[in-house]
């Protein structure tokens, strides 16, 4: 009796173990598709902001030099602002280079991110940070690949521009709205010998100076 239940039991098992398999190998067939995709997929085109141009409203300018421990504070307590309600963190820290630090989701879980990235200051006052090194946990990705999952995954300003096909961040320093209304320029920075400089542009009518006015008093 036992072996005829043995009997009739094979074929019902081996047609288990069959589905089995080939579950298991559609599964690996789609994650290493997902892989070839993920990897090979071409990086978008990013839009970088445009240099001001125009008539500028009369002002007066100051330089301020601070040190890349000052900016260091300054920028991370901008940054846990900016990230109090975000699932994916991150911090920079100014050192010989500035270096990116934070984490990135994959799959079912999060992996390292570490970016360091040389700063190069624009005509214009804004500083474009170009990837010298990237990497994400073990993981061997294209460097623009890891880039497009930062611009996906990592809050940024809006004057912020991630350029995944370009390999840098564009820091539209000029276009950040300060309260006080006061117009910001980076002049130059060198990190290695701790030497930052910014040039603040005040507007008259912030002071409550009119200069036409100021103008036709003298005059009379």
């Amino acid at each position: 009796m036992s072996e005829q239940t043995k009997k009739d039991e094979s074929p019902s098992s081996k047609k288990k173990w069959r589905r089995l398999f080939f579950s298991l190998v559609v599964v690996n067939i789609v994650i290493i598709i997902s892989l070839i995709i993920l990897i090979f997929w071409p990086v978008a085109k990013v839009y970088i902001p445009s240099q001001k141009s125009g008539e500028e409203e009369q002002s007066t300018e100051f330089t301020i030099r601070t040190t890349k421990e000052e900016l260091n504070d300054l920028v991370n307590a901008y940054i846990d602002k900016l990230l109090k309600n975000s699932k994916h963190q991150y911090s920079v820290s100014f050192e010989e280079d500035v270096h990116l630090i934070g984490e990135l989701p994959v799959f079912s879980t999060t992996v390292p991110l570490s970016v360091h990235l040389d700063p190069k200051v624009q005509p214009n006052g804004d500083v474009v940070l170009k990837q010298k090194s990237i990497s994400v946990g073990m993981l061997e990705l294209p460097n623009k690949k890891i880039m497009e999952y930062m611009k996906k995954y990592l809050p940024m300003p809006t004057w912020v521009t991630i350029d995944p096909s370009e390999e840098e961040v564009y820091v539209a320093i000029t276009d950040m709205n300060i309260r006080s209304n006061f117009d910001v320029k980076l002049e130059h920075i060198d990190l290695e010998a701790n030497n930052l400089a910014f040039k603040i542009q005040v507007p008259y009518s912030t002071l409550g100076i009119d200069p036409d006015e100021e103008l036709k008093e003298l005059e009379y």
